[in-house]
């Protein structure tokens, strides 16, 4: 799930505009941090670049450009489990299952009870004592 296009519309467009660009390009992150450097608050962008470092397997950076992005974003609940993964992936168990608990929160604040649910599962199965 993307966040929403309502937040800069010309960087939308420059993001769209790109695409074809990052599609052929070998390091994608690299064309991130380049649009990033034009528009630092760009959440669309920032979504991305944690996207494509979590694909890399790049946990560490990927935590950094998530908690960038849940600064500035009005995330819907995607976020937070790509986040808590993240968390999970570099052994932090407890930081990982505390940003589930805050991915069920908003997540039913915005309408999504199976996003949450999915949360909730992941919690009692992999986090209950």
């Amino acid at each position: 799930m993307y966040p929403r296009k309502s937040a800069c519309s010309a960087s939308y467009f420059l993001f769209h505009q790109n695409f074809a660009i990052l599609k052929s390009m070998q390091n994608r992150i690299e064309v991130f941090k380049q649009m990033l450097e034009s528009d630092p608050d760009n959440s669309m962008v920032l979504f991305g670049l944690a996207n494509e470092y979590q694909k890399s397997e790049d946990w560490r950076n990927a935590i950094t450009a998530l908690e960038n992005y849940l600064s500035k974003a009005d995330d819907e609940g995607a976020a937070y489990g790509m986040l808590a993964k993240a968390y999970e992936k570099i052994g932090e168990r407890e930081k990982a299952k505390s940003v589930y608990e805050k991915g069920v929160e908003v997540s039913n604040a915005h309408g999504h009870p199976s996003m949450a649910n999915d949360y909730r599962m992941t919690i009692d199965l992999d986090y209950s004592e």
